[in-house]
């Protein structure tokens, strides 16, 4: 909804002499109001590059280096300067922690 900064506004005695009635009103023709939708325009939509039904993601995975530990509660994997504390052989990474 776009507002107009340069319209004077309202001041306290202006809002209290809107009427329980008028301003129910208001809300009537507001909640009236609806928005038509053509379900075959939506369905003929296309967005561009969404057909991805033949492509093939190739991601290279590199495994956990010696400086870097999975958490185990996130089970992210951290570099070491994140590692809050050690449970019972358990390591839990800053965030996990807090």
């Amino acid at each position: 909804m776009a507002t107009d900064y340069d319209s004077p506004r309202k001041t306290d005695d202006d809002l209290s002499e809107d009427s329980l009635q008028e301003l129910q009103a208001r809300r009537m023709d507001k909640s009236s109001a609806s928005i038509d939708v053509e379900d075959d325009l939506a369905e003929s939509l296309e967005l561009p590059g969404a057909d991805l039904s033949n492509e093939e993601l190739s991601v290279r995975v590199i495994p956990r280096q010696a400086d870097e530990f999975t958490c185990s509660i996130c089970f992210l994997v951290h570099h070491r300067s994140q590692l809050a504390e050690s449970r019972n052989g358990q390591t839990i990474c800053r965030e996990c922690a807090a």
